[in-house]
């Protein structure tokens, strides 16, 4: 790709997020009820290529039990509200009512409480006792710390995940976490994130990871881009990461799931993010909006009450409707955020692939006119796609 200049002394490729693309109609259509959007990882098979984003205000045991049974997994954060308090309730109710000055001071506080290692076990089987397929994830930092708990509870699968991780942490102070050697002498099968770049997605594939989470600072809560100036418009992050899979897969034989995180928020963006390589998306701010979701309406990252930088805010969601309603509907609004794997599958129809592999093939075009041409009414009128 052509390098752009930005001044005499600097160059750099131009990148591209979900609302500069459009996926481009095939000569086929097909019936919505002939598309497979299932997804496999390891020796698990998933009727939505969902995973449910490890944030308190997205998933408490109960969430990831009904993501679950609707199709997906969550993933459940080990470090977070729910294994520092035996009964989070209470504090999930003054999250959501803190007045928005003075919330992440308090959510420092708050997750200065230490963590239990008892309650990570009890959590895990909470939701393996349901009979859906735990996945919880710890920061790189906390992980050996951590495995003990994780195994003998016998979690199904485990995301290692930072705001940028990468197979090769280099300090000066403490043995960092050796990701390859953890995760080859680890029996359960090991998820890592973020990247956002060809290089990072493929170190972190070579680790033995059977999944890389790719995005660094899109999400709705995340301000990394603005605090530390890093990250990848996720268009572009995630076709970077598919071409380093293609690469990993022809080394090695082995195919790694690239799981696109963060930015995704209607049915339109999901259809993109698998478009341009992704093999499931990882969505936090859609569910958020749900009626069970544990954030009341509100929804933080998990750098958000960082002890010294925080990375994150607290914002307000709309609760639109039941998770049930979210992933696979019905809609009763026409602005794409409800429904969402419909959407995909409708998607996939509308433009003639099959399944979530031929969707990675499908044409995509630069259109920044895509949401705005001829929408000038809905716009006007703060309507559809216009609000």
């Amino acid at each position: 790709m052509a390098e752009v200049e930005i001044g005499i002394g600097k160059s750099g490729r131009r990148a591209y997020g979900f609302d500069d693309i459009a996926i481009v109609p095939s000569r086929r259509t097909r019936d919505p009820e002939d598309v497979d959007i299932s997804w496999e990882i390891d020796a698990y098979k998933f009727d939505l290529p969902l995973m449910a984003a490890a944030m308190d205000g997205v998933v408490s045991p109960a969430t990831a039990i009904e993501i679950g049974r609707l199709g997906g997994v969550a993933v459940l954060n080990l470090e977070g509200l729910w294994t520092r308090y035996d009964d989070p309730e209470s504090v999930l109710d003054e999250i959501a009512s803190l007045d928005p000055d003075k919330a992440t001071l308090r959510m420092q506080q708050i997750y200065a409480e230490p963590i239990k290692e008892e309650l990570i076990g009890k959590r895990i089987r909470e939701i393996k006792d349901s009979g859906v397929i735990s996945c919880a994830s710890v920061t790189p930092q906390r992980t050996q710390q951590f495995t003990k708990a994780v195994l003998e509870a016998e979690l199904d699968l485990l995301v290692i995940q930072g705001t940028v991780v990468s197979a090769e942490h280099v300090s000066k102070s403490v043995e960092p976490l050796n990701l390859k050697q953890f995760i080859r002498e680890l029996e359960i099968p090991v998820i890592v994130g973020g990247c956002a770049s060809y290089q990072a997605a493929l170190h972190l594939m070579r680790t033995g990871a059977v999944g890389v989470l790719v995005g660094v600072g899109p999400g709705q809560a995340c301000t990394t881009r603005g605090v530390l100036g890093i990250g990848v418009p996720q268009a572009t992050a995630i076709a970077d990461a598919a071409g380093a899979r293609m690469r990993h897969l022809d080394e090695t034989g082995v195919y790694v799931q690239v799981i696109a995180d963060g930015g995704m928020s209607t049915g339109g963006d999901v259809a993109k993010a698998i478009a341009c390589g992704a093999d499931a998306v990882m969505i936090g701010s859609p569910l958020a909006a749900a009626h069970e979701a544990p954030g009341r309406g509100h929804h933080w990252g998990m750098a958000t009450f960082h002890p010294t930088l925080p990375r994150g805010a607290r914002v307000k969601v709309e609760q639109r409707g039941t998770l049930k309603e979210i992933l696979v509907g019905p809609a009763h609004e026409n602005d794409g955020r409800l429904n969402l794997f419909g959407a995909l599958r409708t998607s996939m129809a509308t433009t003639g692939y099959e399944s979530v592999k031929e969707f990675q093939k499908a044409e995509v075009m630069v259109a920044p006119a895509l949401k705005t041409e001829g929408k000038s009414l809905q716009r006007s009128q703060g309507v559809g796609m216009g609000h």
